[in-house]
């Protein structure tokens, strides 16, 4: 019988994702669009400055997850997160998403996933790091 995806593996998908489009994405301004949101979102004047402040957040964001400390608000927290996020830029600026407002699906699979994880998945029961075997 299988076993089940242990916890750090989970942690460590989702801290690339967040440090994937933090340092990526926003610190390095090497995919504009997140910029070009920001902008059309809080101004353009400070668009930079605005979307580097969001990713070294990302960058946080993806230490804690890592961390698995306070697995299920780090779960919570994202969701949260993501959600929010997507349902601004789906009213505000759907022309600038990847896949349009078809972005909603692709958030809504990740939500999931982390649903699972930080709720449903065995080693959720606690909210401490699992201890090594």
């Amino acid at each position: 019988m299988p076993t089940a995806v242990p916890r750090h593996a989970f942690a460590l998908l989702f801290a690339l994702v967040w440090w994937t489009n933090g340092l990526l994405c926003k610190v390095l301004d090497l995919v504009p669009r997140h910029r070009e949101i920001v902008g059309r979102i809080l101004g353009e004047d400070y668009a930079l400055a605005l979307t580097r402040a969001i990713g070294a957040g990302e960058l946080l964001f993806g230490l804690w997850i890592l961390s698995q400390w306070r697995w299920r608000w780090s779960a919570a927290a994202q969701i949260i997160a993501v959600l929010t996020m997507n349902v601004i830029e789906f009213i505000l600026v759907p022309d600038l998403l990847l896949f349009g407002r078809l972005n909603a699906f692709v958030a809504l699979a990740y939500c999931s996933l982390v649903a699972y994880a930080g709720f449903l998945h065995p080693s959720s029961a606690t909210d401490s790091p699992p201890r090594p075997a």
